[in-house]
């Protein structure tokens, strides 16, 4: 048993301690070196070129659409209606290479961390916030150089065409994932930063409109939907005083599809020209066989052979047969799926894509304020605009490939870890309460439950017998370690 005669009551400044050690521990580097404090004091400013390469889009309604406390802003979006309901749209992604060099200190960094790491009381980002939150992030009212897709799609949402060049730009709302959704569902006021902007109100129907289309396409090809348990801590200054789970919502959908289609078209724009791009997969489930043995639990029949249409038709049947207990079978499934990893695709090499989203082409290219493979693969994409040879070597890409996938998967781990002890410190003052739960996991190290309210995963200490994944029981909080992020139960 772990003491609960701790008492200690921990704080903000306690989960900041405990996610660099863990950051430490899983060989990812909490902070930044004296050679990157010294290279971004030498940077006096956004990035500013110009050229005939580079287009002057600042006049176009873009927006940004993040969480309500993102401050690394990576893309925006604009769009405009075509003749016979065909839709043009524009993707710009912060050109963070324009500032950042291959091979420079603050480079160094982010390819040894290659991503952020988002822990509620402290983000580990992977550039200086001085960069990813400022001069490269595209920030509201700035101007700043960009890559750009601009796509056209037909009425049934299909690809008609698509260019990529580089562009000045300029957000004209920065806008939230909740507040904009609630519009959507017609459940909230247009949000103040749209209602400013002329036009903005048409412009969020029309992006809504056809990321619903393509969510359908998607979904009508196998694409598998889950929802995920990943509570967050929310803190009132020191105190962690509630967890909360985020909710999938139309404009977190929004912003899903616009960001999957212009990732294909990124990996289908380099692969036209021949050159090798860092991919990322997930490989046709080797655990297909246990994933037919869950469904035949629920009395569903799988096919012998990977099927994402089958599966997705099975995952949406249960996901509305039991809604509440569908992020527990979401979590088996992604876990005997696989994790996603980087791979580089070279011409004519065997095409692997990704079984989870239901594409062939994929790679990262989105978020290079938060992820180095985005990054990599903008260094490519410029390379290509100018007819240059690729910046990075087809073995470099294969070493890299494997290294961002290991450090992704350290990423995950510090954060999931930290979850545990952030759900510990909201519960170490309610120890002897009771509370409704449901069986979510059980192997000959435990049984594992989560509880509602606040949504918190523990361990049982005693009582497990004859309880099966899917039982719903009472339990009583009997101790917690925030430390080590335990959260022990009894059943009652």
């Amino acid at each position: 048993m772990h003491s609960q005669h701790d008492h200690h009551h921990h704080h903000r400044s306690d989960l900041i301690r405990i996610a660099t050690r863990a950051m430490t521990e899983r060989g990812l580097e909490p902070e930044f070196s004296a050679r990157v404090e010294k290279q971004l004091a030498s940077i006096t400013g956004p990035a500013d070129e110009t050229g005939a390469q580079i287009h002057d889009l600042t006049a176009l309604l873009w927006c940004s659409i993040d969480n309500d406390d993102s401050l690394d802003l990576d893309q925006l979006t604009a769009c405009e209606v075509l003749a016979q309901g065909a839709v043009r749209l524009w993707v710009a992604i912060a050109d963070v290479d324009a500032l950042v060099k291959k091979g420079s200190a603050i480079d160094d960094h982010a390819l040894f961390n290659t991503s952020s790491v988002y822990t509620s009381a402290r983000i580990f980002p992977m550039l200086p916030e001085r960069l990813s939150t400022n001069l490269s992030s595209l920030n509201f009212a700035q101007d700043r150089l960009a890559l750009v897709t601009e796509m056209v799609f037909n009425a049934d949402a299909s690809l008609a065409g698509t260019t990529v060049y580089r562009a000045r730009v300029c957000n004209k709302a920065k806008l939230a994932y909740d507040a904009v959704s609630a519009w959507i569902e017609g459940e909230g006021a247009l949000p103040a930063e749209a209602a400013a902007v002329p036009g903005m109100q048409a412009q969020l129907h029309t992006q809504d409109g056809l990321a619903q289309r393509l969510r359908v396409r998607r979904r009508a090809a196998g694409s598998l939907e889950f929802v995920t348990f990943q509570p967050r801590a929310v803190f009132d200054g020191e105190q962690v005083v509630d967890i909360r789970q985020q909710a999938q919502n139309r404009a977190r959908q929004l912003i899903e599809e616009v960001m999957i289609v212009t990732n294909g078209c990124t990996a289908r724009y380099l692969a036209a020209r021949g050159d090798a791009s860092l991919r990322r997969v997930v490989r046709s489930p080797e655990r297909w066989l246990r994933i037919v043995a869950v469904a035949k639990e629920y009395g569903e029949a799988l096919p012998p052979e990977p099927d994402s249409k089958a599966l997705e038709a099975f995952l949406a049947k249960r996901h509305q047969a039991d809604p509440l207990r569908f992020p527990d079978l979401s979590l088996v499934i992604v876990k005997l799926m696989g994790r996603g990893e980087y791979v580089v695709e070279t011409p004519g090499g065997p095409p692997i894509g990704h079984f989870g989203l239901a594409v062939r082409d994929y790679t990262h290219s989105t978020a290079p304020n938060r992820r180095f493979p985005d990054l990599i693969t903008s260094r490519l994409v410029k390379a290509a605009l100018l007819d240059q040879p690729p910046p990075y070597s087809t073995t470099e890409l294969g070493e890299l490939a494997q290294h961002c996938t290991r450090q992704e998967d350290a990423a995950q781990k510090v954060e999931r870890q930290m979850r545990k002890s952030e759900a510990a410190l909201l519960l170490e003052s309610r120890v002897g309460q009771r509370f409704d739960a449901v069986v979510t996991g059980s192997s000959e190290r435990g049984v594992w439950v989560r509880v509602f309210s606040p949504p918190a995963e523990g361990k049982l200490a005693s009582g497990a017998n004859g309880l099966k994944v899917g039982d719903k029981v009472q339990v009583k909080l009997v101790a917690t370690n925030v430390e080590r992020g335990f959260i022990d139960f009894v059943t009652v």
